[in-house]
């Protein structure tokens, strides 16, 4: 099996990120409490729409990774201003609005490589101050990211008109 290839770039790649996304957004209706879910189409739109947005923002960024010129996870990060309402942070912060790794490709160290260098981008910008958001239900990834030093700090909690 060929090495991972990583790279660090912009907008120009958000179609090469749609298989993944989909792939994750499959994943998020199966750990998550019953609901009603996007299809695919609509789902795509609105977070590619998104990653545009959140891209835009200086210093924002994506986190490609290939294994033969092919993608097999990715991560958003968008650049937020600081200081943040609640907690002491510095002057900007940083959110990963998206971590998705192909299913195949589980279990291979992929999303530890991809946190990896989220890090030592963040740290190039001086930048140490770290949102991630779980969704309840994903037990797994919930203990990725607390192995890696981050931690619970806010629930959200929502209605749906949708669900009646």
């Amino acid at each position: 099996m060929s090495a991972i290839e990583l790279r660090i770039t912009g907008a120009e790649a958000l179609d090469l990120l749609e298989p993944l996304w989909l792939t994750l957004h499959h994943h998020h209706m199966k750990v998550a409490a019953p609901a009603a879910f996007q299809d695919d189409a609509t789902s795509w739109a609105a977070r590619r729409a998104g990653y545009a947005r959140w891209l835009s923002e200086d210093g924002s960024f994506v986190v490609l990774a290939e294994r033969d010129g092919a993608a097999v996870g990715y991560a958003v990060v968008e650049m937020l201003p600081g200081p943040d309402d609640t907690w002491v942070t510095g002057a900007r912060m940083a959110e990963v609005q998206t971590l998705a790794v192909a299913p195949a490709e589980r279990g291979r160290g992929i999303g530890t490589m991809l946190l990896d260098a989220v890090d030592a981008r963040l740290a190039e910008l001086g930048i140490g101050d770290v949102f991630i958001a779980v969704l309840t239900g994903n037990a797994d990834a919930l203990r990725f990211y607390e192995r890696r030093g981050l931690r619970p700090v806010m629930t959200h909690l929502a209605r749906f008109t949708a669900e009646g």
